[in-house]
C-alpha cells in the first residue's frame, strides 16, 4: 500500500522532475560537445529536448488537477458559503473530467492516424505515434485525477474547507517551521 500511496501523491511530480533533469543534462551536454572540435555535435539533442518539454506539458495536466491548481478565480470561491463552494468545486471537477475525457477520446484517433501514417521524427527516427502517445496518457491520467478529485470533494462535502488565504497562510507557516527545524 505504501507504493500505491506514493504513486498517488508523487507520480506526476517524479516524472516531471526526471524530464526536467534529462532536459537540463542533454542541453548541457549539447553545449559542451558543440565546443569540442573533434566530437560531432548531437544532432538529436534539440529534438529530444523538445519532445521532453511536450511530454512534461501533458504530464503536468493530471498533476495540476490533483493539486487543485487548475486555472480558476479562488477569491470568488472564497466569498461563497462553504456548501456553495463545495458544489462549485464538484461542478468544476465534472466539467474538467468531461473535457479531459473528450480530449482523450479524440487523441486515440490522432495517435492511431499518426501510427497508420508511419511518420518518424527527423533526427532520432522515432515513430511519431510514440511521441504523440503521451498526449493520450496525459489526458487519461487527467480523467483519473479528475474522478479522484470529484470523489474527494463529494466524500468531504460536509467538512469545512480552508479559503485560499487561509491555505496560503498555513502553507507559509509549515514552510517556516520546516526551515526553522533545518537551521537547528
Amino acid at each position: 500500500m505504501k507504493v500505491v500511496k506514493w504513486l498517488d501523491e508523487h507520480m506526476e511530480e517524479f516524472l516531471l522532475v526526471i524530464l526536467l533533469v534529462v532536459i537540463a543534462c542533454v542541453s548541457l551536454l549539447q553545449v559542451i560537445i558543440r565546443k569540442i572540435p573533434w566530437i560531432p555535435s548531437l544532432t538529436w539533442a534539440e529534438e529530444f529536448c523538445r519532445f521532453c518539454w511536450i511530454w512534461s506539458v501533458f504530464l503536468s495536466l493530471p498533476y495540476t488537477i490533483r493539486m487543485g491548481n487548475m486555472l480558476r478565480v479562488g477569491v470568488l470561491l472564497d466569498m461563497l458559503p462553504n456548501a456553495v463552494r463545495k458544489t462549485v468545486n464538484i461542478l468544476v471537477d465534472i466539467v474538467t473530467t468531461a473535457c479531459m475525457g473528450l480530449l482523450a477520446y479524440h487523441s486515440v484517433a490522432v495517435v492511431g492516424g499518426i501510427q497508420a501514417s508511419g511518420e518518424a521524427s527527423p533526427a532520432m527516427l522515432w515513430p511519431m505515434w510514440i511521441v504523440y502517445s503521451v498526449m493520450l496518457i496525459g489526458f487519461v491520467l487527467a480523467v483519473l485525477r479528475g474522478l479522484q478529485q470529484m470523489y474527494i470533494h463529494v466524500t468531504h462535502f460536509n467538512e469545512k474547507e480552508l479559503t485560499t488565504i487561509e491555505q496560503t497562510m498555513r502553507d507559509a507557516a509549515e514552510e517556516a517551521a520546516l526551515a526553522k527545524g533545518g537551521e537547528e
